[in-house]
C-alpha cells in the first residue's frame, strides 16, 4: 500500500514515537489523523503536520467511536492505523510500600493492551468499507506497539510486560480473522529509543543502558521505528508477524 493520499490514524501521536510516525507519514502524503488525549500537545504537532488534531482516550469505547466519526466526516475512511498510544510505569509487586495495587497493574493493562485491542477492533470495521486494491485485495494495515518487555521482561515490569505480552499475542489471531476483508495486522516490539522518557535519564544510566546494546552502540532513534512502519504499510506480503527494533538487545534481569 502507498501512503500518498491515504487517510492514516496515529494514536498517542502527542509525543514520542506517535508524534514521528505522524510527522513521517504526512511528508509521504497521507492525510493524518492524530489522537491523543493530550489536547495542547496533539494540537501542537498537528499544526506542524498540517494533519487533524483529534482528542482521544483509547481505553475507553465512546472516546474511539467518538473520535474514528470525527476522523472520517474530516478526512474519509482509514486504511492505515498505527496504535503509540500507551504509558510505561514500573513497579515491583512486593515493595517497601507493600503490596502492588491491582488498581495499577489494571491500569496499565487497561491502557496498553485494551486500549490497543479497542482501537483495533473499531477501526478494522471502517477499513471493511473501503474498495480492496485491485492488486492484492487490500484495504487497510493495522499496526500496533508492543515493546522487547513483552519478551523479556525486567524487574518492575510485570504489568508493562504483561500489557504488550497480550499485544504480541493478539497480532497473529487478529491477522487471520481480518485477512478475509483484506486487512494486515503487524506489530513492532521497539527496544531502547530516544524518546524523553530515556533521554531524561541520568547521563550515567544512559550509558549503561547503551553498552547493553550489540550494535549499533546507541539508542535507536523514533525516525527509524517510523521508517519501518512506513516499510511495513508497503509491504503487503509482512502480515502476522512481531518484529523487534532493538539493535540485538536482549534486556537482563534489572
Amino acid at each position: 500500500m502507498e501512503c500518498k493520499g491515504r487517510v492514516a490514524i496515529v494514536t498517542g501521536a502527542g509525543s514520542g514515537l506517535g508524534a514521528e510516525t505522524a510527522r513521517h507519514l504526512a511528508k509521504l502524503g497521507a492525510r493524518v489523523a492524530l489522537w491523543d488525549k493530550d489536547k495542547q500537545a496533539v494540537k501542537a504537532v498537528a499544526k506542524e503536520v498540517q494533519g487533524l488534531a483529534v482528542i482521544c482516550n483509547v481505553s475507553e469505547a465512546s472516546s474511539v467511536e467518538q473520535a474514528l466519526t470525527e476522523t472520517q466526516q474530516s478526512l474519509g475512511k482509514p486504511a492505515i492505523c498505527i496504535n503509540c498510544a500507551g504509558i510505561a510505569p514500573s513497579k515491583k509487586i512486593l515493595n517497601r510500600e507493600g503490596v502492588m495495587p491491582l488498581s495499577d497493574f489494571n491500569e496499565v493493562i487497561t491502557v496498553n493492551l485494551l486500549g490497543t485491542f479497542n482501537v483495533l477492533r473499531v477501526v478494522a470495521q471502517a477499513m471493511t468499507d473501503n474498495e480492496a486494491d485491485l492488486i492484492n485485495g487490500e484495504r487497510g494495515i493495522i499496526i500496533n506497539t508492543a515493546s522487547i518487555a513483552a519478551f523479556e521482561g525486567q524487574m518492575g515490569q510485570t504489568a508493562y510486560s504483561a500489557s504488550k505480552g497480550g499485544i504480541v499475542a493478539l497480532t497473529l489471531p487478529a491477522a487471520r480473522e481480518l485477512a478475509q476483508y483484506g486487512i494486515r495486522v503487524m506489530t513492532i516490539a521497539p527496544g531502547l529509543i530516544a524518546t524523553p522518557l530515556l533521554m531524561n535519564m541520568p547521563q550515567n544510566i544512559q550509558q549503561s543502558l547503551i553498552q547493553a546494546v550489540p550494535f549499533p552502540k546507541r539508542f535507536g532513534q523514533p525516525q527509524e521505528f517510523a521508517s519501518l512502519v512506513q516499510h511495513i504499510i508497503e509491504n503487503v506480503l509482512l502480515n502476522g508477524e512481531v518484529i523487534r527494533l532493538d539493535g540485538g538487545l536482549r534486556m537482563a534481569a534489572k
